[in-house]
């Protein structure tokens, strides 16, 4: 029940995140730097929230009657060899994403983007690459 009345929080924020992107965008004709931009992450941010958070509560209300098939799940979840496969899947998508960011940058970098845009990449590619340099490293030392 906890989980739903959290979830059901989630989904209302989600839902007044929309309601004040498309007020910003009804509301603001001339909009200046960072405005032009938030009143569609708000609708983006919202509608994420909304959407994830409804599903669920729509899956929690369907196995409401069905305890058996809730711990099937809960096991299939927490299955180790399932959280290796994850864990498997996510590495290679982490390893082939710092090589298509980089392109990316460096495309970026020779059709003379903005030269904010190619920084807020740059950092954001770093942030991402000492992340996983850091968890490597924390990783062994625990093992």
């Amino acid at each position: 029940m906890t989980k739903n009345i959290k979830a059901i929080g989630f989904s209302v924020l989600g839902i007044l995140l929309i309601v004040i992107g498309f007020v910003l965008i009804k509301a603001i004709h001339e909009p200046q730097r960072s405005m032009q931009v938030l009143p569609y992450v708000c609708v983006g941010m919202g509608c994420g929230l909304f959407g994830h958070h409804l599903g669920k509560i729509i899956s929690s209300m369907a196995l409401k009657n069905y305890p058996d098939e809730v711990k099937k799940i809960e096991i299939e979840q927490n299955d180790e060899r399932n959280l290796t496969i994850t864990n498997k899947a996510k590495a290679k998508a982490y390893d082939k994403m710092i090589y298509v960011y980089g392109v990316i940058i460096l495309a970026f970098g020779l059709m003379q983007i903005d030269l904010t845009a190619i920084i807020i990449l740059v950092i954001s590619y770093l942030f991402v690459v000492f992340l996983g340099i850091y968890y490597r490293s924390k990783y062994e030392k625990e093992m």
